[in-house]
C-alpha cells in the first residue's frame, strides 16, 4: 500500500495554551506554532542568533528558515516586479508616457477614501514633475457615490482632458467610461477591486484582479498598484530619452510616504511587495520632511516615530474624514500641499471633520446596536446582521457596520435610507465568509441595484422594501460559511512572558518582524497567573489596568473599547483575582518617556494547579 501524501495525514492541533479552552470571553486560546512550528522556531533562533521570542514569531507567521534575513530587511529592490507581468501595464505606461512627451491635459478621478487619495496625490505628483497640470476630480460620497460618473466625465472632457486615468476605481464602470472614450478621452484605469464578468471598453485596465491577469500582484492597495505603473511609466520615459537635466526623472521611492498610508488604511495584507513599502514608508514619514504628512501627524498628535498602526487609527481616519462628511478632495490637497501654513489649515480642518464624524457614527453605532440584538434575540441566531435607518450619515454606515462585526463575530451590514426610500450601505464580514462575492451575486440576481466590493467589505445599493430580501438572501448565501467560521474562536498566542520581561527592549525585538497588520498579525503574548490589581474607565468606553506579578512587577494595560463588552465585564468583575491576560506591547510616549503598554486582547481564569510559562 503506497504511503499516504502529506496533506492527506492528520493536521496536529496545539494544545490549550495555558490549559484555556474557554476564556471569559469565550475564546479558545491556542499556541500559534504547532510541534513543526516549534522545531522550525528553534531552528531559525539557533542558526539566524535570534532571541527565542523573535524566532517564534517569524515560525508563526509561516517565515522559512532561509527566508528570515529578507524577511527582517524587506527591500523594494528585491520584491518589486517587473511591472509587465501586470495585464495592459506596458499599454498604459505607453499612454501615459505619450501624455507626458505631448504636454497634454489629463484628469485624474479619485475614489474618496485613503488609498484612493493617496494615489491621486501619487499620480498628480508625478505629472506634475513631467511639467503637467493634471485635473484632479474625488466624486462626493453623497451626490456622485462610488467611481466615475458620466456627469463628472462630461466636465473633464469640456475642460479639455483627452486623457482619463481613474485611480482605486473605474474596473466596473463600464457607462461613464464609455462616454468618456465617446467624447474623445483615452482612458486607462489604475484599479484593484473585484471584476465583473464585463470589462469596460478602455485603452488599458491595469487591475491585477481582473480575471486574465497572472501577476499575483492582487494583493497591492491601489496606491502600491499606481507605484508599480509610475515605474512602467518612468522606464517608457527613460527609453524615449524623456529624462534631462532640466527635466530629471523623479524619485518615486521619496514618495513612499504616501504608499504606506494608503496600504495600511486600505488593510491590504502586508506581505510580499506591501511589507518593503509600508517598512520603507515609514521610514519615510519619520524624517518628517513632506509637508502634508507632517502637518497630519502634528494634528494627531502624533509624536514619537509613526508605527503602522498610527496609519490605520491615527493619520488614515483623518484623510478619509473629508470624503465622509466634508470635502471629498481635502486629502489629495493636502497631500499635494507645499505650503506648510496651508498644509496646517487644512489638517485642521480635517482634523475638526473627524471628531465630527466620530459623534455622528457614535450615535449611529447605538441605534444600530440596538436594532441588531433585537434582531438576533436572546437566542442570539442569525448569521448576517442587516440594520438601516433614515437619518444615518452615508460616510460612517462602513464604520458602524465593522462595529455590529466586531461586536457580534458575524458579517454586518448597516444601510443609510434616504427620504424616498432608496438606501445605500456597507458590510464588513468576518475572516472565512466572502461577501464582495455574495453582494455581486445579488445585483445580478435582482436584490440589489449596484453593489460591489471584496471578500472583507461591500457597498450596497438598494429599494427600502428589498431590505427583508436582502437580509434573507445573505442568510441563504453565508450560513454555512458564518457557521464554519464562528465555530472556530481561537485566540493564536505567540508565547508567554511575565511582567518582569516586559520592557522596551522586548517591544524592540518584536518589531523587527514588523511592520504589523492586515497579513502580518502583531505578535500576542500571554502572561501567566497575574493579580488584577488595577482597573477603571476612561476615555471612550477604555479600560486602564495594571497587572501584578507574583514578584511584584507591574505592567500598564488598556483595554480599548471594552466597557459594556465581554472583555469590560470580566475585567471588572476579577478586580483584584489572579488572570491569565493576553494581548499586544506597544510602545506608549508620554512627555518624551517611553514606556510599554499591553494592549489587553482577552483574560482567563487560571485553572487551580500551577501555570508554566513556556
Amino acid at each position: 500500500m503506497p504511503p499516504l501524501a502529506a496533506s492527506a495525514l492528520p493536521v496536529e492541533q496545539p494544545p490549550a495554551f495555558l490549559g484555556v479552552t474557554q476564556s471569559l470571553t469565550a475564546k479558545l486560546w491556542r499556541d500559534r506554532l504547532d510541534t513543526r512550528g516549534a522545531a522550525r522556531a528553534l531552528a531559525i533562533s539557533q542558526r539566524h542568533l535570534l532571541p527565542e521570542m523573535l524566532a517564534r514569531v517569524l515560525a508563526g507567521r509561516g517565515v522559512e528558515i532561509d527566508a528570515v534575513p529578507d524577511f527582517l530587511d524587506p527591500t523594494i529592490r528585491k520584491l518589486m516586479p517587473d511591472p509587465f507581468t501586470v495585464t495592459q501595464m506596458e499599454a498604459a505606461a505607453k499612454r501615459i508616457a505619450d501624455a507626458a512627451v505631448r504636454a497634454e491635459k489629463v484628469a485624474i478621478f479619485g475614489d474618496y477614501d485613503v488609498d484612493g487619495a493617496t494615489s491621486a496625490a501619487l499620480l498628480a505628483w508625478h505629472l506634475r514633475h513631467c511639467g503637467l497640470d493634471p485635473l484632479i476630480h474625488i466624486p462626493d460620497r453623497l451626490f456622485e457615490g462610488y467611481g466615475p460618473n458620466t456627469d463628472a466625465v462630461r466636465v473633464l472632457a469640456a475642460r479639455g482632458a483627452t486623457l482619463l486615468v481613474t485611480v482605486d476605481c473605474g474596473t466596473t464602470s463600464l457607462e461613464p467610461l464609455a462616454e468618456a472614450k465617446r467624447l474623445g478621452m483615452s482612458v486607462v484605469v489604475i484599479d484593484h477591486h473585484q471584476a465583473g464578468l464585463e470589462l469596460p471598453d478602455v485603452d488599458a485596465l491595469v487591475n491585477p484582479n481582473r480575471p486574465d491577469d497572472l501577476s499575483g500582484l492582487g494583493y497591492l492597495a491601489a496606491v502600491g498598484l499606481t507605484l508599480v505603473t509610475l515605474v512602467a511609466v518612468n522606464r517608457e520615459l527613460r527609453a524615449r530619452g524623456f529624462w534631462t537635466g532640466e527635466m530629471p526623472e523623479p524619485d518615486l521611492l521619496g514618495m513612499l510616504h504616501h504608499v504606506a498610508l494608503g496600504t495600511v488604511a486600505d488593510v491590504a495584507p502586508l506581505i510580499g511587495l506591501n511589507r518593503a513599502l509600508v517598512a520603507k514608508g515609514l521610514i519615510a514619514l519619520r524624517r518628517r520632511d513632506h509637508v502634508g504628512h507632517t502637518a497630519l501627524m502634528d494634528v494627531s498628535r502624533l509624536n514619537g516615530p509613526p508605527e503602522a498602526w498610527h496609519l490605520g487609527f491615527l493619520l488614515g481616519p483623518r484623510i478619509n474624514a473629508g470624503g465622509r462628511i466634508g470635502r471629498a478632495d481635502l486629502g489629495v490637497r493636502l497631500l499635494l500641499e507645499g505650503d506648510v501654513s496651508e498644509a496646517a489649515r487644512i489638517a485642521a480642518e480635517l482634523d475638526r471633520l473627524n471628531s465630527e464624524r466620530r459623534i455622528i457614527e457614535q450615535a449611529a453605532e447605538a441605534q444600530a446596536e440596538a436594532e441588531a440584538l433585537a434582531s438576533l434575540g436572546l437566542e442570539d441566531k442569525g448569521s448576517v446582521i442587516v440594520t438601516a435607518s433614515e437619518g444615518w450619515h452615508p460616510g460612517v454606515v462602513g464604520l458602524v457596520a465593522a462595529r455590529l462585526k466586531e461586536k457580534f463575530a458575524r458579517p454586518a451590514f448597516a444601510v443609510a435610507l434616504e427620504p424616498g426610500g432608496l438606501g445605500t450601505g456597507s458590510g464588513r464580514s468576518i475572516g472565512g465568509v466572502d461577501l464582495g462575492k455574495a453582494v455581486r451575486q445579488a445585483v445580478i440576481d435582482g436584490v440589489l441595484l449596484k453593489g460591489g466590493g471584496h471578500a472583507m467589505a461591500a457597498g450596497v445599493t438598494l429599494r427600502k422594501e428589498k431590505l427583508g430580501e436582502f437580509r434573507a438572501y445573505l442568510e441563504s448565501a453565508l450560513a454555512a460559511d458564518v457557521a464554519q467560521a464562528r465555530h472556530v474562536n481561537e485566540l493564536l498566542i505567540d508565547g508567554a512572558v511575565s511582567a518582569r520581561g516586559v520592557t522596551t527592549e522586548l517591544v524592540a525585538t518584536l518589531s523587527r518582524a514588523g511592520p504589523f497588520g492586515s497579513g502580518n498579525p502583531e505578535p500576542i503574548l500571554a502572561l501567566p497567573s497575574h493579580q488584577l490589581a488595577f482597573a477603571e474607565e476612561v476615555g471612550q468606553a477604555h479600560l486602564r489596568v495594571r497587572f501584578q506579578s507574583g514578584d511584584g512587577a507591574v505592567v500598564n494595560g488598556m483595554a480599548f473599547r471594552a466597557v459594556g463588552q465581554k472583555l469590560g465585564q470580566a475585567l471588572i468583575q476579577h478586580r483584584g483575582q489572579s488572570l491569565h491576560v493576553a494581548g499586544a506591547l506597544v510602545l506608549d510616549r508620554y512627555q518624551g518617556v517611553e514606556r510599554v503598554q499591553l494592549r489587553v486582547l482577552d483574560v482567563a481564569v487560571p485553572d487551580p494547579g500551577p501555570a508554566v510559562i513556556r
